[in-house]
């Protein structure tokens, strides 16, 4: 009897739980599949072209970086909707004021979370850009490497980073493209023409 109700009572927190976890899981993927694009935009490669699912799926996971951000932007935006919470609580009049009357409106609570959301967006794109432009400067801070092909032949460059079939190296002003499982030697993006890819 009372295993059953134990069961009746934690089966809608576990399925609320399941969902819940779900979103985040998916909204992760998001930021780190945004984090990921500027990270490589900066060496004029779209990652959307060479990365597949999988490497997106990991994308939250790939760098504790992109994961700090990720849990740092969560607690950003329940920081502030607590503050707010506390503020029209505890200080009616002072809340009042700051937001001249509005909280009285029956469309406040709206203008609220649609506030909260645009601030959340806005500080994620905004942590995203400056992981991008961090990214750069500890990749070119990088010894360079070198890889051997099957034909003996060694390219030296700067590793700006890899999925699960290519490598991006940087060789002097230009980015090669390495496939790894590919019967493709080498694609070669060129900073002269960004929109060509030069296929060896």
């Amino acid at each position: 009897m009372k295993e059953g109700l134990i069961k009746d009572a934690f089966e809608p927190v576990i399925k609320e739980l399941q969902t819940i976890l779900t979103i985040a899981y998916i909204l992760s993927v998001g930021v780190g599949m945004l984090f990921m694009y500027q990270k490589y935009s900066r060496f004029d490669i779209n990652i959307f072209d060479y990365a597949d699912v999988f490497d997106f799926l990991i994308a939250p996971f790939s760098d504790y970086v992109i994961l700090i951000y990720i849990l740092g932007s969560a607690l950003v935006a329940f920081f502030i909707m607590k503050t707010d919470s506390f503020l029209q609580k505890k200080h009616p009049k002072y809340y009042s004021k700051i937001n001249f009357g509005i909280e009285k409106k029956p469309w406040f609570d709206l203008y609220r979370y649609l506030t909260f959301s645009f601030l959340l967006i806005f500080y994620i794109f905004l942590s995203a850009n400056t992981y991008g432009k961090i990214s750069k400067k500890q990749i070119l801070k990088q010894a360079p490497i070198e890889i051997r092909f099957a034909d003996n032949e060694i390219k030296k460059g700067i590793m700006i980073g890899k999925t699960q079939s290519v490598i991006f190296l940087l060789s002097g002003k230009r980015v090669d493209v390495i496939p790894v499982t590919s019967m493709v030697k080498e694609i070669t993006i060129s900073k002269r023409s960004k929109l060509d890819p030069i296929i060896k």
